[in-house]
């Protein structure tokens, strides 16, 4: 499995990204799709995941409201909306890819997935 994530720039607070996340390669019956960020000097942190259907999806208390995330099972993309953005929410982020899924499971630990993307850069100015 390759991902491929795009998307990122730089925006003015309280402006929006949309960050794309493309799948190639092997195909499974289930999986989960994550999108971690990681910040200079902080650790890889959990940002939302959603399930292969799409009808499972977790966010990060830092985000809920503001983000969402959604596929195109057609395209093999997941999407991350990203809205009213903050500084604070600078730093590069990855999709990743977790090749099992129980219904309803929540994995927010970067150890949990399989496949990593290459990341994408958001720079958010005040």
């Amino acid at each position: 499995v390759q991902l491929q994530a795009s998307g990122g720039g730089l925006v003015q607070a309280g402006g929006s990204l949309r960050l794309s996340c493309v799948a190639s390669g092997r195909t499974f019956s289930d999986y989960a799709t994550g999108w971690f960020r990681q910040a200079p000097g902080k650790e890889r942190e959990f940002v939302a995941q959603i399930s292969r259907s799409g009808s499972n999806t977790y966010y990060a208390d830092s985000v809920k409201g503001r983000f969402t995330i959604s596929r195109d099972n057609a395209e093999n993309t997941v999407y991350l909306q990203m809205n009213s953005l903050k500084p604070e929410d600078t730093a590069i982020y990855y999709c990743a890819r977790r090749l099992t899924y129980s219904s309803g499971s929540y994995y927010s630990v970067p150890g949990q997935y399989d496949y990593w993307g290459q990341g994408t850069q958001v720079t958010v100015s005040s």
